[in-house]
C-alpha cells in the first residue's frame, strides 16, 4: 500500500466504503503527507538479488535491472544500530513511502542507520505459495527470502552497524505484522521489532475474508490472496499472525503503536471525507488489534513497548511513532 501514494479514484473510494462496511477491513492504505526534511548522513543505497521473484515490468520499476531489489539507506560513521523499515500495502517500486512521506532518514543522524527495501505491493513481505494468477503475476513474491536472505546479509557484508549482528526491522500496517513475523521467526537476524497500525491478529473472525478483498483493491488489481498462504485453513495463515507467535518473541525488544482512529494533528479540512471512510476505521481496527495483541504479550511474559494517540491511518501518525519509540530507547 503505498499508504500514499496518490490521492484515491472515485472507483477506489467507493471500494474502500463497501470495504468498511463489510468488515471494517484492513485496508492497509494511510493518507499521503508531506515528506519531512532530509537527513545530513551519507546516502548508501545498493540493489540486492531478488530470490527469483517479480521487480521490474508490469510488477516493478522498469528502470531497473531483472532479478533485483532496490534498498534505499542512510548512515553515519560512529553509528550503533540500524533499522529495516518496510512500507505499507501500496508500496511503490521507485522509492520508499518512508522516504517520500516522512523524515525517517534522519534516524541516520541520531545513530540509528536507516535501510528501507523499495518495492512489494500487497506482498506482506513474505514468500508467497504461487504466482497471483488473478493479475498475471508470472513469478511468485519471494519477500521473505530477500529480507532475511539478501538484505540481512548485505548489510553484513558492508558494514551497517548491529547489535552482535541483529538489527531492528519496523513496519507500518501490512507491513507492521510483517516486521514482528520476521523477527519471531528469526531471531538469530534481529534483536527488535516494531509494528505501527499492523494488523496484528490475523485468525481473528472475518479478517481472513477482509484481506481477501481489500486485496482485489491494490494495483494491478486483482490479487489472489490465495496465492500468499494458501486457503484459510492453510496453516501458513497460523505461521505468520504475530499474535500466534508471541511465545517466540521473548527476549525481543517489541514496539506495538496505533492511534485511536480520532482526528489529530495530520488530519486536513480537505481530506475529512476521506480520513472518516478509511483512516477512522482502519484504524480503530488496528488499535483493537493492537490492545488484544499487548495483553497477550503481557500474559506470556512478553514486555511491550507500547504507544496509542489520537490519530488516524495516516503517514504523520506513523512518524510520529518512529520518533517515540527512538526516544524510548528502542534501538539500544
Amino acid at each position: 500500500m503505498r499508504e500514499a501514494k496518490s490521492k484515491p479514484h472515485a472507483g477506489h473510494r467507493r471500494f474502500t466504503a463497501v470495504l468498511v462496511a463489510v468488515l471494517t477491513a484492513m485496508g492497509l492504505m494511510g493518507t499521503a503527507l508531506g515528506a519531512g526534511p532530509s537527513s545530513g548522513a551519507a546516502y548508501a543505497g545498493f540493489t540486492i538479488d531478488a530470490c527469483g521473484m517479480p521487480t521490474n515490468g508490469a510488477f516493478g520499476n522498469k528502470s531497473m535491472k531483472p532479478g533485483v531489489v532496490r534498498v534505499q539507506a542512510w548512515r553515519k560513521p560512529g553509528n550503533s544500530r540500524t533499522v529495516i523499515l518496510l512500507d505499507g500495502m501500496r508500496a511503490g517500486y521507485d522509492r520508499s513511502g518512508w522516504d517520500i512521506e516522512t523524515n525517517a532518514k534522519r534516524l541516520a543522524d541520531r545513530g540509528v542507520n536507516v535501510v528501507m527495501p523499495v518495492g512489494g505491493p500487497n506482498s506482506f513481505y513474505t514468500d508467497w505459495d504461487a504466482p497471483s494468477n488473478f493479475n498475471g503475476q508470472r513469478k511468485a513474491y519471494k519477500w521473505g527470502c530477500v529480507i532475511d536472505k539478501r538484505l540481512v546479509p548485505a548489510l553484513r557484508s558492508r558494514g551497517f552497524a548491529s547489535k552482535g549482528g541483529k538489527y531492528a526491522i519496523m513496519g507500518l500496517s501490512m507491513g507492521g505484522g510483517a516486521a514482528l513475523v520476521h523477527a519471531a521467526q528469526r531471531r538469530d537476524l534481529y534483536y527488535a521489532a516494531g509494528s505501527m497500525s499492523g494488523y496484528l491478529t490475523l485468525s481473528a473472525p472475518g479478517m481472513r475474508t477482509a484481506l481477501r478483498m481489500a486485496m482485489l483493491d491494490v494495483a494491478p488489481a486483482p490479487w489472489n490472496i490465495d496465492a500468499m498462504w494458501g486457503p484459510p485453513w492453510s496453516p501458513r495463515w497460523t505461521a505468520n499472525d504475530p499474535m500466534m507467535l508471541i511465545n517466540r518473541m521473548h527476549g525481543l525488544k517489541v514496539f506495538v503503536g496505533s492511534g485511536n482512529g480520532f482526528f489529530g494533528r495530520y488530519n486536513y479540512p480537505g481530506n475529512v471525507g476521506d480520513d472518516l471512510l478509511k483512516g477512522t476505521p482502519l484504524e480503530l481496527l488496528a488499535f483493537a488489534q493492537a490492545k488484544a495483541f499487548e495483553a497477550a504479550a503481557f500474559l506470556q511474559g512478553v514486555p511491550v513497548m507500547s504507544y496509542s494517540a489520537n490519530g488516524t491511518h495516516a503517514w504523520g501518525y506513523w512518524q510520529d511513532m518512529l520518533w517515540n519509540a527512538y526516544s524510548r530507547g528502542f534501538f539500544r
